[in-house]
């Protein structure tokens, strides 16, 4: 059971934060694509650089927290998801707060 250690985590993250959206009126899953293009630069660095230090053996992950699934036989799975669930929570996270409070972040259009 302990393979799903670290989904539980990501899973924790997002249930935590999935509801702020609607709560709090900010709308972030309605602008799909500014979310894609904030989540797809960290996503490529990240996992380049996790492929890399995984692969200099830099770094290794505990087979006993994780699933067998491995990005081409390198990256597990789970690391991937990392980099995709916790800029989407903190995002979501960012945008409820702004919402709630009125705050401007200068990104804004006006119209």
């Amino acid at each position: 059971m302990s393979q799903f250690s670290y989904l539980a985590v990501l899973a924790f993250c997002i249930a935590g934060t999935c509801w702020l959206p609607r709560a709090t009126g900010a709308r972030v899953f309605s602008k799909a694509v500014r979310l894609l293009l904030t989540l797809i630069p960290g996503v490529v660095i990240y996992t380049a650089w996790d492929w890399y230090a995984i692969t200099h053996k830099h770094w290794s992950f505990s087979p006993d927290r994780l699933l067998a699934i491995r990005i081409g036989g390198v990256l597990p799975i789970e690391e991937l998801l990392f980099f995709i669930v916790i800029p989407i929570a903190s995002i979501l996270t960012l945008e409820a707060v702004r919402a709630v409070r009125g705050c401007d972040v200068g990104d804004e259009v006006n119209t």
